[in-house]
């Protein structure tokens, strides 16, 4: 029998019994030509490759491993369905399908997906009969056009710098879930530190009773109940008080019931907040010693090879004493999510705005709702500590920026989610911000430290190399992508790509790297640094660690440096 890859459940924040994984051997085809609906290949009997999903198959994991641009793709596979499961609704579940995705069951289209990095579902009962079904999937991926939000995929053939292999169509699991015709549709968690309680935000398909019941390590601590038909409110005291902080995940259980339906939850009681300069968790500063990390693997490109391989990724950071990261170019999958909220783990909620075409309004259409459903989505784990829906907005093409959309997705960010602090755009150019972060690879000690103590301040407070762009407003003050520091002892080739020159010994990497970052820990406005970056991704040669995640330095020393005191945690003398 075959070993389901990545059997795990993809959303432990949103867990029904009643699920099932369809990931496993698909059949797969190329569609080069684009061709493959006006040849009616969602009725076709069967394709002429195999795919183990939810690889892409540009990776080894897949078994396909082609490299070069796919303008479209097919995916195929049976599904097998009861009279008892036809009773109720089949909900088809995607994780995330890189680009724009139709969906076929029995050769009938059930609905349509733009965007590589939200989740989606439809509900396929009404083209489901029962016992063998086709599932069909259509998918089309160009990443040249100025409308797609890649990251940091590559749009040459080649990797270059630091951009990597591309990601193609399906890339997290798939899955069926099956759900009374009463069931329940979203909750928002709203945590309340000061009372210790949790209100809870609920929507509903059908009128009947909710139900909330809230456990921490399996005590009860706190239930309530209300009747409502589409949208309703609980608020529940919580009997014990367990704070989520930096290190320390502590989660309460909730389980929902509405009529026949019941969903498995969870929630940390944690706020955020700024305070004059300072990042606040539950009312307490708290520096942010982050790290940049990208999601990329060497066997699965976007997708890990299992679920522990996504909580090494953690453990490798806070061995290195890291409190988190900035998960960067890319919308992680909420199972990482879960072993960051379970870990303490603090980390940027971002998205893959590189290659969006920011000069032109259309680019709202192509970005806005596929973010807007990323928050929606994300909302509820404590770790997510900031959204930063744009990095570098660089002008596209010569052409500007558009500002009115960097100043339209942080206001929408910002009422689809008040709780949080919003970036318009890490380090460049900031239009409407909550925090002000700067990105800073000067690899000379002296220079960096001029850059944030000396003359070459500007803006009142701070170094800014595009003042002419975006001015200094009093924010609270963050540099979120330093070092970057270059290291690759086992090639120094020219392909390697990395900031500055390599050192010519570890002790070298040490000083400099104690260097940059004693600077950022003794300044006492700066509230946070994020570290470039955990590990190498193919020919960029900047990690901590090696690409296949093994380290190349003594972590004690870095963690050493990482864990001294920030000057702003230190308590003013009254």
């Amino acid at each position: 029998m075959e070993q389901l890859p990545r059997k795990e459940h993809p959303q432990p924040q949103w867990q029904r019994k009643n699920w099932e994984s369809l990931n496993g051997t698909w059949e797969f085809a190329f569609d080069f030509g684009k061709s493959g609906l006006e040849r009616d290949w969602q009725n076709r009997a069967h394709l002429d490759q195999e795919i183990l999903v939810p690889f892409c198959p540009e990776s080894q994991l897949s078994g396909i491993g082609y490299t070069d641009f796919m303008p479209a793709v097919w995916y195929k596979r049976t599904i097998q369905i009861t009279e008892e499961q036809l009773q109720e609704e089949v909900r088809l579940h995607f994780g995330a399908v890189d680009y724009a995705s139709q969906v076929f069951i029995n050769g009938q289209s059930v609905g349509t997906h733009t965007g590589g990095y939200a989740s989606f579902s439809f509900d396929i009962s009404d083209y489901l009969t029962v016992g063998e079904n086709s599932l069909t999937v259509y998918v089309e991926d160009d990443n040249r056009t100025g409308r797609q939000a890649k990251g940091k995929q590559s749009s040459l053939y080649y990797s270059h710098g630091c951009d990597y292999t591309r990601t193609t169509g399906i890339w997290q699991t798939v899955w069926l879930e099956f759900l009374p015709k009463k069931s329940i549709k979203a909750v928002k968690f709203y945590p309340n530190v000061a009372e210790s309680r949790v209100t809870i935000d609920a929507q509903v398909t059908g009128r009947g009773t909710l139900t909330a019941q809230v456990t921490y390590q399996g005590n009860p601590c706190g239930e309530a109940s209300v009747q409502l038909s589409s949208h309703g409110y609980l608020d529940i005291p919580l009997a014990e008080t367990h704070l989520w902080e930096v290190g320390k995940g502590r989660l309460y259980d909730v389980l929902l019931t509405f009529e026949e339906d019941q969903v498995e939850s969870y929630f940390g009681l944690r706020e955020v907040s700024l305070e004059e300069n300072k990042f606040l968790l539950n009312g307490q500063p708290v520096f942010q010693r982050l790290v940049l990390d990208q999601g990329f693997y060497p066997e699965g490109i976007y997708t890990a090879n299992d679920d522990a391989m996504l909580k090494r990724d953690i453990e490798l950071s806070l061995a290195a004493g890291f409190n988190g990261a900035r998960l960067h170019e890319k919308a992680f999958e909420p199972r990482f999510l879960y072993h960051c909220d379970q870990a303490g783990y603090l980390v940027w909620g971002e998205m893959a705005n590189w290659g969006l075409d920011i000069s032109s309004y259309s680019a709202i259409a192509d970005f806005l709702p596929e973010w807007s459903s990323l928050v929606k989505r994300d909302f509820n784990h404590p770790a997510i500590i900031t959204w930063c829906p744009f990095n570098e907005s660089w002008d596209y093409e010569n052409r500007r920026q558009k500002n009115e959309l960097l100043e339209m997705i942080y206001e929408t960010t910002k009422s689809l989610d008040p709780t949080r602090p919003c970036i318009d755009t890490s380090g460049n150019y900031h239009v409407i911000t909550d925090i002000y972060d700067v990105h800073d690879y000067a690899q000379d000690v002296d220079v960096f430290k001029e850059h944030f103590t000396g003359e070459k301040q500007t803006n009142g407070v701070f170094w800014d190399e595009h003042d002419a762009r975006q001015t200094y407003k009093g924010e609270p003050f963050c540099v979120s992508e330093y070092g970057g520091i270059k290291w690759d002892p086992s090639e120094q080739t020219e392909k390697s790509w990395g900031y500055g020159e390599t050192p010519k010994t570890e002790e070298e990497f040490y000083a400099r790297y104690k260097g940059l970052t004693e600077v950022l820990l003794n300044h006492p406005q700066i509230f946070g640094f994020c570290y470039t970056q955990l590990y190498d991704v193919e020919q960029e040669k900047n990690g901590l660690y090696y690409y296949d995640r093994t380290p190349k330095f003594d972590m004690t020393r870095i963690k050493e440096i990482n864990q001294q005191k920030a000057k702003i945690e230190e308590v003013p003398e009254s």
